[in-house]
C-alpha cells in the first residue's frame, strides 16, 4: 500500500471543565465537532494526582443512544449498573458499553490517592440500534494486543487493527479504530487509517509531529479526509504518546441533550420521559 499521508485539518485544545459529582476533566471532543467527526461524539481525558479532583466519581445517571468507550492508564474505577453489570477496570484496560434503549450506571473511584488517568469516548449508534438491549464488556490490559512495529514503536491496538493484528472489540456500522501509540525514538511511524473514515490523533505526552505539525500535549489533531490518502505520518522522541482514532460515519441527524443522543427532537423527549417515569 502506498503511503500518503493525511493533513491536519484543526487543532483543538481540550478545555478543562468539571462533571459527575465534581471531577476536573479536560473535554477535548465537544459538541462543536460531533459533525466533522461523527461518529465519534465526545472524548474526555481525566488526569490528577489529587485526589479532590476525581474521588467524587460519577453517581448513578442515565445514557441512551450510544456507545461509551473507558480506557484506563492508571488508577482504578468501579463500574455498576442496573442491567446487574459490575466490575473494576484498572491500568490499561477497557470498558466498552452500549447504552442502547437504556441503562443507568455509576462510576466510583476505587482509590483514595495515587494518579488517576484515563479516557472516555461516546461513540454514535445507527438509528437501527439506538434502542437496542444494553450491554457491557471488560477487556483486561493482557487481553489488548500490543504490537512492536519495525522501527520499534509500541501500538496497542484497543479497537480495530493494526495490519493483520485485530484488537478485542469490534462494531459494526462505525468500525472504530482506537490506538494507543508510544514511540520510541524519532523513526517515522506511518498508521494506515481506512479510506472513508473521520480521524483525529490525540497527543497524551510529548510534542510529536503529526502529518509533519507540531502537535502540543493535550491537543487534538483532526485530520483531513482527503481521498488519496492512506493514513498519517507521525514523528516525535522517544517517550510520546498519541492515541490515533477513526471512524466510519453514521451520515445521520445527531441530536443530543445531556446523557441521550438520539436523531430527533422527539426521541430526545421520549428519552426523558422514560427516565423521569422509571423506564429507562
Amino acid at each position: 500500500m502506498s503511503q500518503s499521508s493525511r493533513k491536519t485539518e484543526h487543532i483543538v485544545q481540550g478545555q478543562p471543565t468539571r462533571d459527575g459529582a465534581g471531577v476536573n476533566l479536560i473535554r477535548v471532543l465537544t459538541q462543536q465537532w460531533q459533525r466533522r467527526l461523527d461518529p465519534f461524539l465526545m472524548l474526555d481525558e481525566f488526569r490528577s494526582d489529587d485526589p479532590n479532583d476525581y474521588i467524587a466519581g460519577f453517581p448513578e445517571h442515565p445514557h441512551r443512544g450510544f456507545e461509551t468507550v473507558t480506557y484506563m492508564l492508571a488508577g482504578q474505577m468501579r463500574h455498576k449498573d442496573n442491567a446487574g453489570h459490575e466490575g473494576v477496570v484498572g491500568p490499561g484496560d477497557v470498558q466498552w458499553m452500549t447504552a442502547g434503549k437504556g441503562i443507568l450506571h455509576s462510576e466510583t473511584p476505587e482509590q483514595v490517592a495515587g494518579l488517576m488517568h484515563g479516557f472516555q469516548l461516546w461513540i454514535n449508534l445507527p438509528a437501527k440500534n439506538k434502542l437496542a438491549k444494553p450491554s457491557y464488556a471488560e477487556v483486561p490490559a493482557a487481553q489488548i494486543p500490543v504490537v512492536t512495529t519495525d522501527e520499534g514503536h509500541r501500538v496497542k491496538v484497543v479497537a480495530g487493527s493494526w495490519n493483520d493484528i485485530v484488537g478485542p472489540l469490534q462494531r459494526p456500522d462505525t468500525n472504530p479504530v482506537y490506538l494507543d501509540i508510544q514511540l520510541t525514538s524519532a523513526q517515522p511511524l506511518f498508521v494506515p487509517i481506512p479510506a472513508g473514515h473521520n480521524a483525529f490523533v490525540y497527543v497524551v505526552q510529548g510534542q510529536p509531529h503529526v502529518a509533519g505539525q507540531t502537535i502540543a500535549p493535550r491537543r487534538m489533531a483532526i485530520l483531513s479526509n482527503d481521498s488519496q490518502a492512506t493514513g498519517v505520518l507521525l514523528q516525535g522522541q522517544a517517550g510520546d504518546q498519541l492515541l490515533v482514532l477513526s471512524g466510519q460515519p453514521l451520515g445521520e441527524p445527531i441530536v443530543q441533550w445531556g446523557p441521550f443522543v438520539m436523531n430527533t427532537r422527539s426521541e430526545i423527549e421520549q428519552a426523558i420521559s422514560d427516565y423521569q417515569s422509571g423506564q429507562l
